[in-house]
This record gives structure tokens, C-alpha cells and sequence, in this order.
């Protein structure tokens, strides 16, 4: 398949989902997005979402900076829709066919949609500010200069990052499914499957200190927290190797 948004040949991957049952997705890592056919985003086991994440961090550097503006339907070339959309209290937005053959979603929108991404808490900016004057918006690459706020003002998303906490959840339920010895997801590595101390881990490193959080974002990283953020949790899965 094409990319709606490049029309460069997307990179086809098969995820577990529920109930045994495989999801064949398509992403582009150039402008990092997936294409989702119609229900698939909510088939995607647990394992699925955790995996995606290393492909994400792995991919980083492939990404081109910028705006999705009018991308047209894979399937019938008809402009997409930007549509905005709320789960379990939390908004997030992504580009719908009017024929219903899918929708493009960024990978950012996706890991807010699943719940992995929140916006800061206005002391976590405030402690962020104390150190560091700008940052990269994780949506589009663009610059967002904190003295002047907190919110990207090319594609409008608030700084954010990833959630330590849904994260734990997701691990437990993981370890829950192992104890039990029915798995989630059937062909899930067991590399994912981590224990309660790299789970302590990564909550350290997510909330490191504001300066060692601006060492890791100056030189040509396009990235902000929720690619730190990524960055930790893959080191995690691949020392579970």
C-alpha cells in the first residue's frame, strides 16, 4: 500500500490481536503514521500496543518533521476527514474515510488514543521550565519555546509524555495472563513480559531531572518527552533479551 500522506510504499507488519486473531498493519516511519482498516485499532492485543513502541523508537530517526494537511483514503482516493475523538476522557485526532475503509492516525494520536500519552501536569512543566527554554513537540518536530508556552503552535498538540502509569498497567496485565498461563497475546515475546523492578526502573527514568531531560533533547534529536520516554522503554525490553 501506499502512505496517504507521501505516497511512498508503506511498511506492511502483522500484530497479534484478541483472541488468537492476527492484524496486518500499515505504517509509514517517514511520516509516522499508521493506516488502520475499519475496527482494527481496537483488535490489537495488549503485546500488540508494547511492540508497537519499539518499532516507533526504533524507526525515530526515519521521520520527516511536519503537518499531515489533506492526505487522501488508500483505498478510494477520496480526501480523508480530520476528526477529532474522545476515550475514556481523552481526546485525540485522526484523518477518516467518509466510505468507512479506515482511518490515519499518527503515531502520537495513537499512544494518546490507547491512553500511553498524557500532557504534563502544570508542575512537571514548571520544573521542566527551570532547566530547559525549548523542546520539540513530539506530533510534528516543530520547536515549542516554553517561555511563551506549552502548546505547539503549528499543530496545536500540548507538551506531553508518555505515562509511566498505563505503561504498569499494561505490564500487569501481561504478567497477570503469564501466571495464569493464558496469554493475551498468543505469539507475544516473552521479552515483554517484565518484572516489577524494570517497571520501578522506568518510572526513575521518566522522572528524571529536568536538566538531564535537556541533555538528551539538544544536538539533532526531533523528538520530545513521549520519544524519551520511548527510548527508556525500549532499553527495557531489548535487556530482556
Amino acid at each position: 500500500m501506499q502512505c496517504p500522506v507521501c505516497s511512498q510504499p508503506t511498511h506492511s507488519e502483522v500484530f497479534d490481536g484478541h483472541y488468537g486473531r492476527t492484524v496486518a498493519l500499515d505504517l509509514c516511519f517517514g511520516c509516522a503514521v499508521i493506516w488502520f482498516d475499519a475496527h482494527e485499532s481496537v483488535a490489537l492485543a495488549p503485546g500488540a500496543v508494547l511492540r508497537l513502541f519499539t518499532l516507533i523508537h526504533e524507526h525515530q530517526a526515519e521521520r520527516q518533521p511536519g503537518v499531515l494537511t489533506s492526505p487522501a483514503c488508500p483505498r478510494c482516493r477520496a480526501a480523508l476527514s480530520e476528526t477529532h475523538d474522545v476515550q475514556r476522557n481523552v481526546r485525540f485526532t485522526y484523518w477518516s474515510c467518509a466510505a468507512r475503509h479506515g482511518r490515519l492516525t499518527n503515531f502520537i494520536e495513537f499512544l494518546r488514543e490507547k491512553s500511553f500519552v498524557r500532557p504534563l501536569a502544570p508542575a512537571e512543566l514548571a520544573k521542566l521550565r527551570e532547566n530547559v527554554q525549548t523542546i520539540h513537540c513530539d506530533g510534528c518536530g516543530a520547536p515549542i519555546d516554553l517561555a511563551r508556552g506549552s502548546t505547539c503552535t503549528f499543530c496545536g498538540a500540548a507538551v506531553s509524555t508518555l505515562d509511566a502509569h498505563q505503561v504498569d498497567k499494561i505490564v500487569r496485565e501481561l504478567q497477570a495472563a503469564e501466571a495464569e498461563r493464558q496469554t493475551i497475546d498468543p505469539a507475544l515475546p516473552a521479552r515483554l513480559v517484565m518484572d516489577r523492578l524494570d517497571v520501578d526502573r522506568f518510572y526513575s527514568e521518566q522522572n528524571a531531572t529536568a536538566a538531564r531531560v535537556h541533555g538528551a533533547m539538544t544536538g539533532a534529536t526531533t523528538g520530545g518527552l513521549v520519544a524519551l520516554g520511548l527510548a527508556s522503554f525500549a532499553g527495557l525490553l531489548a535487556g530482556r533479551d
